[in-house]
């Protein structure tokens, strides 16, 4: 299910290969966000001739719109969508713990009211994992407790006795899962910033013997030189031999430390997110499209990038579909976001098979730490 190819000598980077449902996954691997079955802007096809094979959605959007009977009237989110490749979807843990004040834990599940049209509704192990089902997730993730970055330890600590519990359960029911269903189930690890909660969390998970591992509550508003330390020692604490999910990241400087720290992959919306509000990522730093020193450039976003958008359109031009608040503008430079971060892994995955990885990071990055433009 997940073989390792190469080892950087000189940190925890590695490259492999994960076999999906819906065809193999090269690692690490960026993963775009489809948050409600649609990655904001493009096509499926489009996404695909990125270089994507594997993209995220999320149970708790999905489950209220367009909601489980559609979903399983059409035999899952692939045919819904028109997207062939594999699909991984969220518990949706992450969704209920930013709705603070309209949900409400259990040990039992999570009650939430929804925040479309405040039904209702409560989220056990069982079901979310029944709900990926209908889906038909090539990778489901079990429910978890999220806990932000300023928690006191008592809440840490209950949060990562829940998620255990939780993963314990889904494992259970996913196993009991009928035989035509081959999605894999990756439990999350919790524990907040303690190191020995994070310990207890990834033993506890580990356990478990699923086919992968998540490390989640990181990027919830740490500093980076936390989220660097904590990313590092949790990893360290997780099976050699299974694919290591970090949740939430999609900044060069996040995905590349964890990359170092022997990630496999990541997920975010925030290439997708800048694109739409004309913010560009380039190998020397973020271009910012409404500056005015755009207005007459000739040049593309990056000059040896491969996209449509950079081989035929200017800065000048990009400008100017925001400023005439044009919904090509956000298309273009979501397309081209998507393709930097397709182009970044592979990159990285080439200086791994070549020994040469923690160099590539610094190089790149220096170039990168120009800042905006």
């Amino acid at each position: 299910m997940f073989s390792i190819h190469y080892r950087d000598n000189s940190c925890s980077a590695r490259t492999g290969e994960l076999c999906l449902p819906h065809g193999p996954v090269t690692t690490p691997a960026f993963m775009p966000v489809g948050t409600a079955g649609s990655v904001k802007g493009l096509e499926p096809l489009q996404v695909a001739e990125l270089g994507y094979r594997l993209i995220l959605g999320n149970t708790y959007h999905l489950f209220l719109r367009p909601g489980l009977e559609v979903l399983s009237r059409f035999g899952g989110l692939h045919r819904f969508t028109g997207w062939k490749h594999n699909i991984l979807t969220d518990s949706g843990g992450f969704q209920v713990y930013s709705l603070a004040q309209l949900r409400k834990m259990h040990d039992e599940g999570v009650e939430f009211q929804s925040h479309i049209d405040g039904s209702r509704h409560f989220f056990t192990p069982e079901s979310v994992v029944h709900a990926q089902r209908v889906f038909g997730s090539d990778i489901q993730m079990a429910l978890d407790y999220c806990t932000g970055f300023a928690v006191d330890r008592q809440e840490a600590e209950r949060a990562v006795r829940i998620t255990t519990d939780w993963a314990r359960r889904a494992a259970q029911a996913w196993r009991a899962l009928d035989e035509d269903y081959h999605g894999l189930l990756f439990p999350i690890v919790q524990g907040n910033f303690h190191h020995d909660l994070r310990r207890r969390s990834a033993a506890e998970i580990s356990e478990l013997d699923l086919p992968g591992v998540a490390i989640g509550g990181l990027s919830v508003g740490e500093p980076f030189p936390v989220f660097e330390e904590f990313v590092a020692a949790t990893a360290q604490l997780l099976p050699f031999d299974k694919p290591r999910y970090v949740m939430g990241i999609g900044t060069p400087e996040y995905v590349l430390s964890a990359i170092e720290h022997g990630i496999d992959l990541f997920d975010c919306v925030f290439p997708t997110r800048a694109g739409r509000n004309g913010l560009a990522f380039t190998d020397r730093g973020r271009v910012v499209l409404k500056h005015a020193m755009h207005a007459r450039s000739e040049a593309s976003l990056q000059e040896d990038c491969d996209c449509a958008t950079c081989r035929q359109y200017s800065r000048a031009y990009l400008r100017h579909l925001f400023k005439a608040g044009e919904l090509l503008g956000p298309v273009l430079v979501s397309r081209h976001n998507l393709r930097f971060m397709s182009r970044l892994v592979e990159r990285a995955r080439a200086a791994i098979a070549g020994g040469r990885f923690q160099q590539f990071k610094r190089e790149f990055l220096a170039g990168y730490g120009r800042g905006e433009s």
